[in-house]
């Protein structure tokens, strides 16, 4: 470096008397490398020539001038860019021509200055802010920074917002990096606002709080240590307009029938809708608009009401809406049935009278309270009583039958009509009455054949042979089918035992017992009962043994 060059200002001056460290001047690519991040100190042209005309930075506490100092040396080519790997001497500066006076710095760019406080912060000594010995920062080279974001897309715009999204650049550079700045500017401007405040490390972003109508560029930067890299910008503006959302009408689920009201209720509809911004919305009654007087309508922004405060007959009909956006149209019909309670049958007449039955006939009423009637309902009262029971409900026909009258009883009869609201509020009542008189019975017999059930005794039960103890009484019982009712005979060994005290006789429902009181093995012997009537006899017999009271079974 020649005396007429200013050299960085990296501490404070050193007495002219002293020997300066300075570094040599890196050759080639090197020197076009000289860091700009610390602003140049300007020289004053010395009153006498110096030992060294040219001032070097100070990289270290004060040397004595005798000694020899050594400082580092920049590598000349591509290399000025790193930091110095060696110490060399500093040339000795010509004395004879003074130093230049100093020239206004160039304005440096943020990633130099940054750069600058790196080159700063990495000399400064931790005793008082000198600048030691330490190896000297290259300021960043374009590699340092990352390239341009790629793909900058638009992927959603509302009336409120929009969204883009990008994709990493190709290089981040050597140092990393810290996140992307996404920036804004409006159309017909020339500043660009920063949409966050510090980088992000997000590939896709939304811009809210945005007004319809704005038009602004966008554009995005990654970042790294070493500063900004170049910005992808969109090529087109984006322009932020209202969303048209067409019309459309949410008719609740009960009024897609029609809605029914008595005469004098109140009649309340509320119809949501959608549609955006806020559509025009009209009301007409059987294609005609509404009558001011008696239909009032209150549209806000999502439904409309249409309110009756008393609903009269006339109401009665389609309601049909119709929400509009320029050329856009949704319509929906509501139909009103406004009832009430119907007339009674016009007349009613007995047309006939016969046993216990009573037919009557009537006529439909004039009226039927705006809707469909429901069916009749038919009572009876008799004359005695005088109160009246239900007969027949909603039922449809104007003619009917009553049966299962009393005989001797009158009676009187009235139909009311009956629909949605309920039953008429007066009958009609028949003017006469219908009397169910009392007839003469007469009983036609036919003749009657006698069957003839005659049958000769049949033991369908026979004797079964018995064994039984000496002292305790016994019975031996058979049955017998005969017609007419058979003489019973019991005989003991072919001898006739009736009237012997020993012996008991009786029969009940066809069967026949014989009791023997207290038998003894005398009394063991084949009995034999015999049936007679006039049409046969038949007979049955049983071997009986009785044993004496000192025998016993002796098991095998």
């Amino acid at each position: 470096m020649t005396a007429t060059s200013q050299a960085p200002d990296y501490g404070q001056e050193e007495p002219a008397s002293e020997v300066p460290k300075v570094p040599t001047e890196p050759s080639g690519e090197g020197a076009a490398s000289e860091p700009t991040g610390e602003e140049q100190a300007p020289m004053t042209t010395p009153e006498a020539p110096a030992p060294a005309a040219s001032q070097a930075p100070d990289h270290g506490p004060e040397e004595p001038a005798s000694e020899v100092p050594k400082v580092p040396t920049e590598p000349s080519g591509e290399g000025a860019a790193s930091e110095p790997t060696g110490e060399e001497q500093a040339p000795m500066a010509t004395p004879e021509a003074p130093a230049p006076e100093a020239t206004t710095p160039a304005p440096r760019s943020e990633g130099n200055q940054r750069w600058g406080r790196r080159r700063r912060e990495a000399g400064m000594a931790e005793d008082g802010g000198t600048l030691s010995h330490t190896p000297v920062l290259s300021p960043p080279s374009p590699a340092d920074v990352p390239s341009a974001p790629l793909k900058l897309t638009v992927e959603d715009v509302s009336d409120s917002s929009v969204t883009v999204s990008w994709e990493p650049p190709e290089t981040l550079g050597s140092q990393g990096l810290q996140g992307y700045v996404l920036e804004l500017r409006k159309e017909g401007a020339s500043e660009w606002v920063p949409v966050n405040a510090r980088p992000m490390m997000v590939t896709q972003q939304t811009v809210r709080n945005l007004a319809p109508g704005d038009k602004f560029f966008l554009r995005v930067a990654a970042v790294n240590p070493a500063g900004a890299g170049p910005p992808a910008t969109l090529d087109q503006p984006i322009h932020i307009r209202e969303i048209i959302e067409a019309p459309r009408i949410r008719v609740p689920r009960h009024l897609r029938q029609t809605y029914i009201r008595q005469v004098g209720e109140m009649v309340n509809l509320q119809i949501p809708f959608q549609g955006n911004p806020k559509p025009q919305v009209s009301w007409t009654h059987n294609g005609n608009a509404l009558d001011s007087k008696r239909v009032s309508v209150r549209t806000g922004d999502q439904d409309s009401i249409l309110f009756i405060r008393s609903a009269q007959r006339s109401d009665s009909g389609c309601y049909e809406l119709s929400v509009r956006l320029e050329t856009l149209e949704a319509r929906a019909a509501i139909n009103i049935l406004v009832i009430e309670k119907p007339n009674p049958p016009s007349s009613i007449r007995l047309v006939d009278v016969w046993g216990c039955n009573v037919a009557l006939e009537w006529t439909p009423p004039q009226d039927t309270g705006n809707t469909e009637l429901l069916g009749y309902t038919v009572q009876k009262a008799d004359k005695k009583t005088e109160q009246w029971f239900t007969v027949l409900e909603r039922y449809h026909p104007t003619t009917c039958t009553v049966s299962d009258l009393i005989v001797g009883n009158s009676y009187s009869f009235r139909v009311f009509s009956e629909n949605l609201c309920g039953l008429s509020d007066s009958p009609a009542v028949t003017k006469e009455l219908a009397h169910i008189r009392k007839t003469e019975i007469v009983a036609k017999l036919k003749g009657f054949v006698e069957r003839d059930f005659s049958e000769a005794p049949s033991f369908t039960q026979p004797l079964a042979d018995h064994t039984t103890t000496s002292g305790y009484s016994t019975q031996l019982s058979c049955s017998v089918r005969a017609s007419p009712k058979p003489k019973i005979i019991w005989m003991k060994n072919n001898m006739n035992i009736q009237g012997d005290p020993k012996y008991r006789t009786f029969s009940e429902q066809g069967v026949y017992t014989l009791e023997i009181r207290k038998p003894s093995p005398f009394d063991s012997g084949v009995y034999t009962c015999k049936a007679v009537n006039m049409l046969g006899e038949a007979s049955v017999d049983c071997r009986l043994e009785v044993k004496g009271e000192g025998w016993r079974r002796v098991s095998p």
